[in-house]
């Protein structure tokens, strides 16, 4: 996406938006590229407490059980 200095200032939400969907934002001055934008490092999704293995262990099914449920409909053993 190009966005010139004017889009910055009254477009700003387009702009977060095309971020969001990784894309590179370059920025016009004048017609010409000043600077590129692109989306910082993204944060974990969720804290360690809440993925699926965390506390397995106390789990009564065995492990093939258990990522079979982890899985879904994604595979299936043949």
């Amino acid at each position: 996406m190009e966005a010139s200095i004017v889009d910055l200032r009254y477009r700003m939400k387009d702009v977060l938006r095309a971020i969001d969907r990784n894309e590179e934002v370059r920025i016009l001055y004048h017609g010409k590229v000043k600077a590129k934008m692109r989306a910082a490092g993204r944060a974990r999704a969720m804290k360690v407490a809440q993925h699926p293995f965390f506390k397995m262990r106390a789990s009564s099914g065995t492990v093939e059980e258990e990522m079979d449920g982890l899985r879904g409909d994604r595979h299936r053993a043949l």
